[in-house]
């Protein structure tokens, strides 16, 4: 990997070029007025799925955990984690992980929501933990993942998105940390 300054820029301008031409586009979907970008298309072909981890693992080169978002984010998690040769960690929604576990609720643009990371069978105390997954928009799910991890002990040392959907404002909520996104919208 490639992690000098113009180097992570040439790997980032490789994935922006192929999330760019792989995304599909859906106008009122999930509700009228929201125009969606499916990256499926993005992770289901070889190369441009291959562009996109080397650049997003690229923003964080000595993470020693890597923390997937659910649901996607699991899918960028565990490629970023084979590449830098570090676990994943999956953050889960609320109920779906069993008990004991650490819980962060955070609010939506239409109500709340919790996630959740297991209490103590992963060790996060100390860890360098990059946080991933395919959208920031309001950053709240980005937020509350990083303060749960803070909580946990972990030192999370980047926010790394596929894309930002910049109108949304979600940087702002995340601004202690390194954010990194392929495509800015």
């Amino acid at each position: 990997m490639n992690d000098t300054p113009a180097g992570m820029h040439a790997l980032i301008d490789c994935a922006a070029t192929a999330v760019t031409a792989h995304t599909r586009w859906v106008d009122d979907f999930p509700t009228p007025g929201v125009r969606f970008a499916d990256l499926t298309p993005v992770f289901a072909d070889g190369e441009a799925f291959g562009a996109v981890i080397a650049a997003l693992a690229a923003t964080a080169p000595d993470a020693e955990l890597v923390a997937g978002v659910d649901a996607r984010g699991f899918l960028l998690g565990g490629g970023i984690a084979h590449a830098l040769g570090t676990g994943v960690l999956a953050v889960r929604k609320a109920g779906k992980l069993p008990p004991p576990v650490n819980t962060r609720e955070y609010s939506l643009e239409y109500g709340t929501a919790a996630i959740e990371i297991p209490q103590d069978s992963v060790r996060l105390r100390g860890r360098r933990v990059l946080v991933v997954d395919d959208v920031l928009a309001t950053g709240g799910t980005l937020s509350a993942t990083a303060e749960l991890l803070d909580a946990a002990g972990a030192l999370v040392v980047a926010v790394a998105v596929v894309t930002e959907i910049e109108v949304l404002g979600g940087r702002a909520r995340l601004e202690k940390y390194p954010v990194t996104s392929l495509v800015r919208l």
